[in-house]
């Protein structure tokens, strides 16, 4: 049974100043879009480390918070632009 696709809310799309935290599912939408990223893969593109998949995980399940700056990469890779900039 997939799921039916979730919609990334407008203030997760925003420069840092202005930035709502990503929920888990928003950010497991975010990886589906950027060609089905998987924790370990995600982990290789942002360059965490060896535990980083776990990292990862943390993210999806919202047991930690993603860090602005590897959302913002991850919505560049999904499709959505520089996040970061105005416009």
């Amino acid at each position: 049974m997939s799921r039916p696709d979730t919609t990334i809310r407008h203030e997760c799309l925003c420069p840092a100043e202005r930035w709502t935290q990503p929920t888990g599912e928003e950010i497991r939408e975010v990886l589906r879009l950027a060609g089905g990223l998987t924790g370990s893969k995600t982990a290789k593109t942002l360059g965490l480390g060896a535990k980083g998949d776990r990292t990862v995980r943390r993210w999806i399940s919202e047991e930690s918070p993603i860090p602005y700056a590897a959302w913002a990469i991850l919505c560049d890779l999904a499709g959505f632009g520089p996040i970061w900039k105005d416009g």
